[in-house]
């Protein structure tokens, strides 16, 4: 599956991890992104949409 929202385009986030001993060591944070049946105009699409997007309402769920 896809790691970008379809709606807002939020996708994966890099940094690192840093440990006791301060050394640092790339790391990924993955966006919340869920599979859900939307309606967009008047069809009932499959969409990748993170869970904020979810959440505020910006998408209208098919069910």
């Amino acid at each position: 599956m896809a790691r970008r929202c379809e709606i807002c385009g939020k996708g994966p986030t890099t940094g690192n991890n840093v440990s006791h001993s301060n050394r640092h060591t790339r790391r990924v944070w993955n966006a919340n992104i869920q599979s859900i049946r939307v309606v967009e105009n008047g069809r009932k699409l499959r969409r990748n949409v993170c869970t904020k997007c979810i959440k505020s309402g910006k998408i209208t769920r098919a069910i």
